[in-house]
């Protein structure tokens, strides 16, 4: 699937963005984007998993394979919204 902006022109744009962020947003939005009618439920589910991720981070504990992924998709996203 076609993602809205490919992740080279990302790049491009937010010189910031490390190739794990790219990976977890383009695989995160292909997911989103596939399923249309469970979007929003997915997406707060990604967020959901992010949080719990993070607040893992803090405590120095280790993430799980969708926390890690959700965590460095939040942080793409912040990056490219310029909070990071």
């Amino acid at each position: 699937m076609k993602l809205p902006v490919e992740p080279e022109r990302l790049r491009q744009l937010f010189p910031s963005l490390t190739d794990e962020d790219l990976d977890a947003y383009s695989e995160v939005t292909r997911s989103l984007l596939a399923e249309p009618r469970a979007r929003g439920r997915r997406l707060a589910e990604v967020m959901a998993a992010a949080d719990r991720g993070r607040a893992k981070e803090a405590g120095g504990q280790p993430l799980d394979d969708d926390e890690r992924r959700a965590v460095a998709y939040a942080r793409a996203l912040g990056k490219m919204q310029g909070r990071q």
